[in-house]
């Protein structure tokens, strides 16, 4: 082995299981953006969903903060997205149509483009923590593709609603199918972050 990691640190898969919301769990999730990674020359990083999970009985409340690492984040283009934690969740984040593109570098489809696919699978707040239990924001913690709802980010950080802008935190689904996804500005997508 050895030679120099590759730059990319972020990116919006280029799609998603073709499961709604069924990712195999936050385990599948992770593999997925592995596995996009190494296709591109980037298997080199150890990736994670950034995607929360929400307590069950058995289990705490996974934070999708606390899953990618300290950063610096960078795009496939080696742009800096952001620097840490703090920055990605605040006012001055850089995620945006231009910056958030997949690991091929491709742009990923927004308001004003057909199909417009904006909505990107997050499972959490404005701040990057799991929603409390009870109302199912996360298609089963991402093992359903029918009950439930999934909470998307606008990773163009635009459209229609009270948090249209969030990259993280826009809307709920209409429920985890891969045609409730499509029906609200979306197909499946989530943002992937290499963690070292």
């Amino acid at each position: 082995m050895g030679g120099a990691k590759s730059v990319m640190t972020l990116f919006v898969t280029s799609r998603g299981s073709g499961k709604g919301g069924d990712l195999r769990g936050l385990t599948g999730a992770d593999a997925h953006c592995q596995a996009l990674a190494k296709a591109e020359g980037a298997g080199d990083h150890t990736w994670r969903a950034y995607l929360s999970a929400s307590a069950t009985g058995s289990q705490a409340a996974v934070n999708a903060r606390d899953r990618i690492g300290k950063g610096p984040w960078y795009n496939a283009e080696g742009e800096l997205v952001a620097a840490n934690v703090d920055q990605l969740h605040g006012a001055n984040s850089k995620i945006s149509k231009t910056m958030a593109v997949t690991e091929r570098l491709d742009t990923v489809n927004g308001v004003g483009d057909t199909p417009n696919v904006h909505d990107v699978l997050t499972g959490s707040r404005v701040d990057g923590t799991a929603f409390p239990p009870g109302d199912d924001l996360t298609c089963g913690n991402w093992t359903s593709s029918g009950a439930g709802r999934a909470q998307v980010g606008h990773h163009d950080r635009m459209g229609e609603g009270d948090n249209a802008s969030s990259w993280n935190s826009a809307h709920p689904t209409r429920g985890c199918s891969q045609a409730d996804l499509q029906s609200t500005g979306g197909d499946g997508r989530f943002y992937c972050f290499g963690i070292d």
